[in-house]
């Protein structure tokens, strides 16, 4: 939290504005926001213009109703994330506000990186950056291949998809907001955020998809595909995803061993990649191991629950549902606490939910740091 002496030389009007669209973001109007503060409808209209100044416990309730951190107000967003479209009372969607709600928790998610790394408890692994041409889908899916390769993977499943970004130079944050995720490399910070919402396999491929983004570099980044048109450009960070999770060689290998029904096999790959159905299925007709017919009718033969887990020996496959942050983030958090740099409650925040209370960390001397 800041004192008064810092807020007194803030651009309310700014403030204002980052009030007011986050508001819009969490799809709440004037009085409801009025309402969850204790204040009036007419206060929240001058908060939003600028015209009223806040107190440090006025602007730490208004982040607790938005669910926007208070260095959301006080902090511009980094300068990669300033080319969004502002949202207005009369044109905000599901889809914007789900967008604008991710892009606040990715600025956020930036600002936790780079306090970390000032206190010095983390190093970044270099950005990982694909240096060759990618003008397609085919070429996306070399560029997996080539960084599977750097990584040494092989045709290997991905253990950990927070770890392997952390390889790359990307930190990791799975939230509960809605929508699917978002990225950005803002100097030499990368980071992205992945919606818990929906099944492992898809925030499996989200992490993948925003991994793309950073290695083939786009529209945050650098200039590839300035000719393509966006649903171009997404088709090869989607083709990079699908190869990276799981190779077109390992659905070959698969299939020249073993003597089960296409289905079975499948099956077996999408519980052991860690893929959804579909990613399967277009992958598998990649590697010509299936037909447009044969994948039309799997397609309508989704596998159940018990299928994965039992082709697997219904051994657990947590990665992206069991944790909150990268691991290398969270334990550069914990030694920062046991340093005395970060207090006990910025401790617990850091770790985004990951720890279930303040009294999951261990004692220290002081919890408190001036």
């Amino acid at each position: 939290m800041c004192d008064y002496r810092t807020m007194s030389t803030l651009d309310w009007q700014e403030i204002g504005e980052r009030v007011r669209e986050a508001r819009l973001a969490k799809g709440l109007s004037q009085l409801q926001l009025a309402q969850k503060v204790d204040l009036d409808r007419t206060m929240i209209t001058k908060i939003e213009s600028g015209a009223r100044r806040l107190d440090a416990l006025e602007l730490a309730r208004l982040a607790h109703a938005l669910d926007v951190p208070v260095g959301h107000f006080l902090h511009p967003a980094p300068a990669v994330l300033s080319h969004r479209t502002p949202l207005a009372e009369d044109t905000a969607t599901d889809a914007s506000q789900a967008y604008h709600r991710l892009d606040n928790a990715l600025a956020a998610w930036i600002r936790d990186i780079r306090q970390l790394m000032k206190l010095g408890t983390l190093q970044p692994q270099p950005i990982k950056r694909y240096h060759g041409k990618v003008d397609g889908p085919d070429s996306a899916a070399e560029a997996a291949r080539w960084l599977r390769g750097e990584l040494g993977l092989g045709s290997s499943p991905i253990q950990s998809m927070a770890e392997l970004c952390e390889r790359c130079g990307q930190y990791v944050l799975v939230t509960e907001l809605p929508g699917d995720g978002a990225s950005a490399v803002d100097g030499d910070i990368a980071a992205a955020v992945v919606s818990l919402n929906g099944y492992p396999g898809r925030r499996r491929s989200t992490a993948a998809h925003e991994l793309g983004h950073m290695v083939l570099g786009d529209e945050y980044s650098t200039d590839i595909g300035v000719a393509a048109s966006r649903e171009e450009r997404e088709a090869m960070i989607d083709a990079f995803a699908a190869e990276l999770l799981l190779p077109v060689a390992a659905i070959r290998a698969a299939a020249s061993e073993a003597k089960a029904s296409p289905r079975s096999i499948l099956v077996r790959l999408a519980a052991e990649y860690r893929t959804s159905w579909s990613m399967a299925l277009r992958q598998a007709r990649k590697a010509g191991f299936i037909n447009v017919q044969v994948e039309k009718k799997l397609r309508s033969s989704l596998p159940t629950y018990a299928e994965f887990r039992d082709s697997l020996g219904w051994t657990p496959q947590p990665d992206l549902e069991d944790i909150r942050v990268s691991p290398g983030f969270a334990h550069a958090v914990m030694t920062a606490y046991r340093n005395g740099q970060i207090t006990r409650r910025r401790a617990f925040e850091l770790m985004h939910g990951q720890l279930r209370s303040e009294e999951d960390l261990p004692p220290v001397e002081e919890d408190e740091v001036p």
